[in-house]
């Protein structure tokens, strides 16, 4: 990663001198009422140069275990850097947060429509602002998910593979797994890629929900982070991982062969055998008893926490081979 050396960073038009703090917000929209919908973006300054560091979530607005981490890397003030620039974003998607919905108001995923186009839908001109007034400014970018629905991911980050200084970062973070996951079109992980800002995104937990554990997996992975760069402050210190983190070469679903009332045996982290059983499906009659097994060897890094499910859901994701 190269290292911002200057003394002004511009964000939003706004230029930050070294040692400065500011809360700039991002103006994206108004309501049908004329109130102003912000984003606020909250950045900290070294009077000491060194990389710039952007730590986001909140693109979906129901995954909100994202939001809590970045939270508390501003209220336990991890976000003073010791040298460098740190900018937190903890909501992208300030209108989906606030209704409790992913997608933005137009009905589009704001992760599907990167770079965006200044003239776009509404959700296409914030990408386009974001990529345009903030990233250009950013050395390393740390993007933080959950689940989707009932389905409970352990914590991971996900890059691409053969980026040697992705997997020297993910190593460093520290999550229990790293799984290679191709970039998506016109995401927002994409994006940053393309334009050569090596980015790292995290996952864990679900959908409208915090997990304690899932929040200390990553405030912890970002001090590490934070460490290595000669970033982090003196007063905070970072801990080394309680276990090497397993790199996923590839992961298979397992799926409901039938339709049901569903418990999971397993919990996320476990290691899996072949025709262990994972989990069981019955009927409210009690006629039904099918018992889910693992067809594979691994670990357990997503577990669907729906009572009811349909033939076809994916129940588990198990890894498939790792290193």
């Amino acid at each position: 990663m190269s290292e911002d050396s200057k003394n002004t960073i511009t964000i939003l038009g706004e230029e930050i001198p070294l040692g400065a703090s500011r809360e700039i917000n991002f103006n994206i929209a108004k309501l049908h009422t004329a109130t102003k919908i912000e984003i606020p973006i909250i950045i900290e300054r070294s009077k000491i140069p060194g990389p710039t560091i952007l730590f986001s979530a909140g693109i979906h607005g129901d995954e909100i275990n994202g939001v809590d981490i970045v939270r508390q890397l501003i209220a336990r003030r991890i976000n003073m850097p010791k040298r460098g620039t740190i900018i937190c974003m903890p909501i992208l998607n300030i209108f989906g947060f606030l209704s409790s919905k992913r997608a933005f108001p137009d009905g589009r995923d704001l992760n599907r429509v990167f770079p965006g186009s200044s003239n776009g839908s509404l959700a296409s001109r914030v990408a386009h602002r974001l990529m345009h007034e903030i990233i250009p400014e950013v050395d390393l970018i740390i993007d933080f998910h959950t689940g989707g629905a009932s389905r409970f991911n352990a914590a991971q980050i996900r890059i691409v593979r053969n980026h040697p200084e992705l997997d020297e970062l993910a190593r460093i973070f520290g999550a229990p797994f790293v799984l290679y996951s191709n970039h998506i079109s016109k995401s927002f992980r994409n994006a940053c890629f393309q334009l050569g800002k090596p980015i790292l995104l995290y996952e864990g937990g679900k959908s409208f929900y915090v997990d304690n554990n899932i929040s200390k997996v990553g405030v912890e992975g970002v001090k590490r982070i934070l460490a290595h760069y000669d970033m982090l402050h003196h007063r905070i210190k970072a801990s080394p991982p309680k276990m090497p983190t397993v790199f996923i070469e590839e992961s298979k679903w397992i799926r409901a062969k039938q339709s049901g009332m569903f418990k999971s045996a397993v919990n996320v982290n476990d290691k899996v055998e072949i025709d262990d059983v994972l989990g069981q499906i019955t009927d409210p009659y009690g006629k039904i008893y099918h018992e889910v097994k693992s067809s594979i060897e691994g670990y357990v890094i997503n577990v669907n926490e729906a009572s009811l499910v349909y033939q076809g859901d994916a129940l588990f994701h198990v890894t498939k081979q790792v290193s």
